[in-house]
């Protein structure tokens, strides 16, 4: 009778530290996911912009505009390659202000990423399309155009 009283109770406390370990072993992974999550989910839009400024940079303008998914032999439509030389040129609007532009603002949006760059004294919204990884100017401030832009500064 006494090896029966000896183990009473042993086989519930190994229990309760199985569940114990398994649930401590879930809430790492889970933090660790979301950690990762809310870290990487733009990454591939980030490198796309990095390597965009890069080519900038560089001066290898017909390249950064193939970007946009135009070339210089096909330019786009509505926006031309003289045009984008106007824009992001060394001359041009934000091309001058390149080396000082402010990237720390980031919307993420499930079909793509907006970028606010603050280039001197002008704001430029650009977009990165999850698909495509092309750039375009962000037709509007945040992924749902009914929020007006004036609530997001703060005016």
């Amino acid at each position: 009778m006494a090896s029966y009283l000896e183990e009473y109770g042993q086989q519930e406390a190994r229990r309760a530290r199985w569940i114990r370990r398994v649930t401590l072993i879930l809430l790492v992974v889970l933090a660790g996911s979301a950690v990762a999550y809310f870290t990487l989910r733009n990454y591939r839009e980030k490198q796309r912009l990095e390597a965009f400024f890069t080519l900038l940079k560089h001066g290898d303008y017909p390249a950064a505009y193939t970007f946009w998914g135009c070339s210089v032999e096909q330019p786009c439509r509505d926006y031309s390659y003289q045009k984008f030389l106007e824009d992001w040129g060394p001359e041009g609007v934000y091309g001058k202000h390149l080396a000082q532009i402010d990237r720390g603002r980031m919307h993420s949006c499930p079909e793509g990423v907006i970028q606010i760059l603050q280039a001197g004294n002008e704001e430029v919204w650009l977009w990165v399309d999850r698909g495509t990884l092309q750039l375009s100017y962000a037709p509007w401030p945040v992924c749902n155009p009914r929020i007006p832009a004036s609530s997001l500064r703060g005016e």
